[in-house]
């Protein structure tokens, strides 16, 4: 394990560096593991772990892989959020990955003279994309964490991108969503669609401009891709396209390693993430509004209608101040510890009514908060008792749809998480969240949540994509784990969701009975079929005293969990 940070380093760490854990494991566990969504990455992290490498060599070597196999996901042109804790020092640290506005973005550069915003200015396209900080978070693990270098990691990715990977149902129906938006992008199109059209399964995609990307940030760590000829050619395909990246802003980019949001839920520590991510925060809040209720009213003992009809008015709560207070803790004063505390959340859950749900309007002004929904997750430990929860994205699927030619780069399109006009209504009557405007070096605010949940007795390891319900779901798989349900529940429990605006329930299909359904409704909850499944989870879960490791992902997609044997 290497040591902290030297002032040398183009990295450089605001707010509290680490959180010392809860207490220290009784037993190391037996065996390490990795969950993610996809095999090949699995295969790859457990690889590692079999070479030698810790739980932080496994989560770059996973990620790598994602970056290749999974490009409606994540990727080199992407960034994310990474939880970690490093056994020897016995700390939790937040290691923050996202991406950054350009330099020369400004308050209103999606708006035209009118003030109107522009149409898919900010979602499709080289405009779209912020600084990326997935290479960053790569050479920082594996500079500051790791055992391994940083080639040995990255040599599963580099291997896959060159020889091709066999697209599955997962892919087609990803890239059926964005087949128009590819299809504007010659270089985007001519890699991951087959003329023009979403492949059939089983049709072989090659990256090799990405392989060498990647070999470059093997080689090099930082300075591989945000100096160099593969920073050059990101700017010029950039700049040539319309884009305003430029070279100071590859070089500037920088991670930041931050505290993690750290809240009690009875004998449970719950350690997630912290601004820009909105999701520790609010779900320190809905557990702090469930324990302010308790012994009087326990969820757990509740009927299935009134449990849903609960939970959702202390989502419904939380989301609330989401929408109003929460931002990049660097730019804007986030109020975590009132927000946090006990009193203002027994206060907060004192005004639920069992019998009728709240009307959102009635909590304050409307302020709405967009959030592009693809994402992916991983989960590791090692023998060692490290551990990594990282959620990374490119937003949409497939980001901008806008692959910078020659460096097999997909970029994203988070610059669409920010407010694109802050303070004005718009035809629903909404404002946008003032404190995530838009301003250069800014990162836009997220519901990317990967989180440890630790006792006397178990550690849970776990995080999922899906945009603003990622929040919500990482709740329902904790709350699953707090009932003592195995890992393989958490990942697969119908899901349902409330975000405060729209003032609707939002589930997956066949979540609720007709029975239930009509309980709720008599309640005053609208309730939303979304239609399809969503989310992808994937968790472990620690014995502490046994050393037993158990591991799960979600059934819905294609990933695998893999104990180490």
């Amino acid at each position: 394990m290497k040591g902290l940070l030297t002032a040398s380093s183009l990295i450089f760490v605001t707010a509290l560096l680490s959180f010392t854990a809860h207490a220290s494991d009784t037993v190391l566990p037996k065996n390490g593991a990795v969950a993610s969504a996809h095999p090949l990455a699995t295969q790859a992290g457990i690889n590692i772990l079999n070479k030698g490498g810790n739980a932080f060599d496994a989560a770059v070597a996973t990620a790598a892989v994602l970056a290749v196999v999974e490009p409606y996901s994540a990727g080199m042109g992407g960034g994310g959020f990474w939880l970690l804790h490093d056994a020897k020092q016995n700390k939790n640290v937040f290691v923050d990955a996202r991406e950054k506005a350009p330099l020369k973005a400004h308050r209103d550069m999606y708006l035209d003279k009118d003030g109107n915003i522009i149409p898919k200015l900010s979602i499709n396209g080289p405009m779209a994309a912020g600084i990326p900080g997935q290479a960053a978070a790569f050479a920082h693990l594996a500079k500051e964490y790791g055992a391994l270098p940083l080639e040995e990691s990255l040599a599963s990715a580099i291997k896959i991108a060159k020889r091709g990977f066999a697209i599955d149902h997962h892919y087609i129906k990803l890239a059926n969503y964005r087949q128009d938006a590819l299809n504007q992008y010659p270089d985007a199109a001519a890699t991951f669609l087959d003329n023009g059209q979403v492949p059939k399964e089983g049709f072989i995609i090659k990256q090799p401009d990405l392989a060498n990307t990647l070999t470059a940030i093997a080689k090099h760590g930082f300075d591989g891709f945000y100096k160099g000829e593969v920073a050059k050619k990101l700017v010029n395909e950039v700049q040539k396209n319309g884009g305003i990246w430029q070279l100071a802003d590859l070089a500037k980019y920088n991670i930041v390693e931050r505290g993690p949001v750290v809240s009690q839920y009875q004998e449970q520590t719950i350690i997630s993430s912290p601004p820009p991510s909105s999701g520790g925060i609010a779900i320190g809040q809905m557990l702090n509004m469930l324990e302010s209720l308790q012994p009087k009213l326990d969820w757990k003992t509740l009927s299935e209608a009134d449990q849903i009809h609960l939970l959702s008015e202390v989502m419904r709560r939380a989301y609330f101040d989401r929408a109003h207070y929460l931002g990049d803790s660097d730019f804007v004063n986030v109020p975590q510890r009132r927000l946090l505390n006990k009193a203002y959340n027994q206060k907060l859950a004192s005004s639920i009514n069992m019998e009728k749900a709240t009307d959102s309007k009635t909590l304050g002004s409307q302020v709405q908060i967009y959030e592009g929904f693809h994402t992916t997750h991983l989960s590791v430990i090692d023998k060692q008792g490290n551990r990594v929860a990282a959620t990374l994205s490119i937003n949409l699927p497939f980001g901008s749809a806008y692959l910078a030619k020659g460096t097999g780069v997909l970029l994203n399109n988070e610059m669409d998480d920010f407010s694109s006009k802050p303070g004005v209504p718009n035809a629903y009557g909404l404002v946008g969240n003032e404190a995530n405007a838009i301003a250069p070096e800014k990162r836009p605010l997220s519901s990317m949540t990967p989180s440890f949940v630790e006792s006397d007795g178990q550690v849970a390891i776990l995080g999922t994509p899906g945009g603003s319900r990622i929040i919500t779901m990482v709740f329902l798989g904790m709350l699953e784990h707090l009932q003592g349900k195995p890992v393989e529940d958490w990942v697969n429990k119908k899901r349902f969701h409330h975000q405060y605006l729209p003032d609707v329930i939002q589930h997956e299909p066949d979540t609720f009975s007709q029975e239930i359904k009509q309980a709720l409704q008599a309640k005053g909850h609208q309730l939303k079929d979304v239609g399809r499944t969503y989310g992808n989870m994937h968790a472990i879960l620690f014995n502490k005293q046994s050393g037993h490791v158990t591991a799960a992902s979600d059934q819905r997609a294609v990933g695998q969990a893999k104990v180490q044997k």
